[in-house]
Parts: structure tokens; C-alpha cells; sequence
């Protein structure tokens, strides 16, 4: 079941996903339709399309494959320019009742990407977690660095891609695992969404992460045997969304829900959120015990 207001875009095919990639390497096109079908039939508002290292004709076959068994829109996941425009160029808007697609993602120094918006009108995710420094790509490891790498994006969009609005834009902040998480992410990405939210350059703009990715290498279970990953899944949610997070790439199998104050999850993470550095690794470890 989803949250009211939370747009999920189904993550499951995808070839860093184990079981997906077996399939991907069988050339098992009938198995990744019925990944396509099944999020579709659980609520997925988009289903993302990651092929990993193949041919852009692939991604192209792929897309034409997916749409002709769903009205879903898609989401186009690579850095490959190429597997980009062909998966943009197969793309049937009409198929998808009108919707546009989804092209995940365009870091700072990946805006050449924006040109693809001429031969297939889509909505970016933008990923904020990154900054120019020097001509490079750098992470940003502030709010205000996060807060920045946005609105140059943002800008930028607008002004190079013509018809395009603020609601097509998804801000990605960037999101890392909480057990692994000594420098202070957690922290940068909640102080990130505030500024955004509180900023009114960013009226109408949407805020997604990769929710799977924090409790990413986390054991499935407390020792009490109460899962865990859903419940800090869901206290991440509960904190995130009233700042105006709105879209997750997830999974239709878990269910999301917001979480009361004094829920266990809910009250390792915030006090995560007061502390630093390994103190964090300790806490999320004692939530586990």
C-alpha cells in the first residue's frame, strides 16, 4: 500500500538487481515483462528501465516490449547518453495515456543530456548530490552545496528545454545507507530538502530518492526477529515527506507508511539525526539488538 501523495516508480528492473540481472543475461525479455506487469498491477506509478552496460537497440527493444504490456509511463534510467536518446526516441507517449517520461538521471556535469529534451519532452531527475568544482565533478557535502547543485540544474533545465515547467523537475538530492553513513549524510540530505522547501525558487518542483539504497547491506531482521528494513524505510519517509520529499524509486512490495513519533524506527533515526560519525553507526547497530 502507498502513501497518499507519494509517487513510487517501480525499481525492479534493473540490472544491478541480482535476480533481474539473471534474467537480463538469460535474455529472458518474457521474465522482465512480467516485472513490468506485476509493479504495474501493485501500484507503481512509473517502472523504471535500467539495462546496465548493454546496446542502446536493447534499451530501445526493451521500452517497445515493456510498453505494449503496460499503459505505465517509464522511467529511463542510465548515464549513457545514448541508451538515453534510444530509449526516449522508442518511447510512445500516446501508449502512456500522455505522460511523460522519466530520464534518471542528469547530474551537473551530464546536462548534455538536456538536449534529448528536443526529441522527447520528459521530466529529469536531477541529481543533487553533486557540484562542479573546477570543471570536475565533486560530492557536495553541505546542505547549502545541495541546495546550489539543484537550483543550477533546475535553472538550467528550464532555460534550455523549451515547454518545460517546474513540475516537471525531481530534484535527487542523493541518499546513502544509513549503516555505513560516518560523514554525515543523513544529516546534509534533511537540512537539504528544508532549504529547498523553504526556498521559493523551487515552487512546484518534486523531491525523489532511491529509498532502497538506505538500508542497503542492512540485515533483513532484528534480533527480536522484527524486520527492519521497511520500518527505517518508512521512518526516513515519515521525516522526509512533510519537507517535501513526494517520489521514491522503490519497491510495490514494501509496504510504505508513516510512522508514529514513538515508533522504534522512528526514534532511531532522529536520534541519529543528533549525533555524528561512528556515534550513528553505533546507534542504527543498537536499533538492530
Amino acid at each position: 500500500m502507498a502513501i497518499e501523495g507519494l509517487t513510487i516508480i517501480g525499481e525492479t528492473i534493473n540490472d544491478s538487481v541480482p535476480s533481474t540481472h539473471k534474467l537480463f543475461d538469460a535474455d529472458d525479455i518474457d521474465g522482465l515483462l512480467d516485472l513490468a506487469k506485476m509493479q504495474a498491477e501493485k501500484g507503481a506509478a512509473y517502472i523504471d528501465v535500467h539495462i546496465g552496460p548493454r546496446p542502446p537497440e536493447f534499451m530501445a527493444d526493451l521500452v517497445k516490449k515493456i510498453q505494449s504490456v503496460t499503459a505505465r509511463p517509464l522511467s529511463i534510467d542510465t548515464p549513457d547518453p545514448d541508451i538515453a536518446k534510444a530509449g526516449l526516441e522508442a518511447y510512445d507517449q500516446d501508449r502512456a495515456g500522455g505522460a511523460k517520461p522519466v530520464l534518471n538521471s542528469v547530474s551537473p556535469l551530464r546536462i548534455g543530456m538536456f538536449d534529448l529534451h528536443k526529441l522527447q519532452p520528459y521530466k529529469p531527475i536531477l541529481l543533487s548530490s553533486e557540484q562542479i568544482v573546477d570543471g570536475k565533478s565533486k560530492p557536495c557535502h553541505t546542505a547549502e552545496e545541495t541546495h546550489e547543485a539543484a537550483k543550477y540544474l533546475v535553472t538550467t533545465f528550464l532555460e534550455q528545454c523549451e515547454g518545460a515547467t517546474s513540475d516537471d523537475c525531481i530534484i535527487d538530492p542523493g541518499i546513502a545507507p544509513i549503516g555505513s553513513d560516518t560523514e554525515g549524510n543523513i544529516h546534509r540530505l534533511i537540512a537539504a530538502l528544508g532549504l529547498i522547501q523553504n526556498d521559493d525558487f523551487f515552487a512546484g518542483v518534486h523531491a525523489s530518492v532511491g529509498l532502497s539504497n538506505f538500508t542497503v547491506m542492512l540485515p533483513p531482521k532484528r534480533a527480536d526477529g522484527s524486520r527492519t528494513k521497511g520500518p527505517l524505510e518508512n521512518a526516513f519517509l515519515t521525516k522526509a515527506m512533510p519537507l517535501g520529499l513526494d517520489t521514491i524509486i522503490g519497491s510495490v512490495k514494501r509496504k510504505y507508511e508513516l510512522l508514529d513519533a514513538d515508533q522504534p524506527a522512528m526514534v532511531c533515526l532522529e536520534e541519529c539525526l543528533k549525533l555524528d560519525g561512528f556515534d550513528v553507526l553505533m546507534r542504527v547497530r543498537e536499533f538492530y539488538s
